[in-house]
């Protein structure tokens, strides 16, 4: 029996991809405000006078919170399907995303630091 699975492109992988993405900006403020961090870190990280590379590294850290941002998002939807009620493993679920952005966060400081003090004072 064959599943309900619908036929996979390029193209079709794209767009869904592109639509979780707008579902994601449309429907969560924490990805919002990731979108800003990332912004403003984009235009800070290219406006300081290092080398490229450094450039580079700073640029590409960024985008470390907004994955994790996406995968907290999934896991929280994923929750939500099952249950609304309150439950421990549904919690532990939810708080084992919401680490995963706070170490995406620290990551990304800690990436940063380093970096900078790399450009800087060495």
């Amino acid at each position: 029996m064959p599943l309900n699975k619908p036929q996979y492109t390029l193209f079709k992988n794209t767009r869904y991809a592109l639509n979780g993405l707008i579902e994601v900006t449309k429907n969560e403020k924490s990805f919002r405000l990731q979108i800003l961090l990332f912004v403003v870190g984009m235009v800070v990280a290219w406006s300081l006078p290092v080398d490229f590379l450094h450039h580079s590294i700073l640029a590409i850290s960024l985008f470390v919170p907004l994955i994790a941002e996406v995968i907290n998002s999934s896991i929280e939807r994923t929750v939500d399907l099952v249950t609304y009620e309150h439950h421990e493993l549904a919690k532990r679920a939810k708080d084992a995303g919401a680490a995963l952005v706070f170490l995406s966060l620290a990551m990304l400081a800690f990436i940063w630091g380093l970096t900078l003090y790399s450009a800087f004072c060495l």
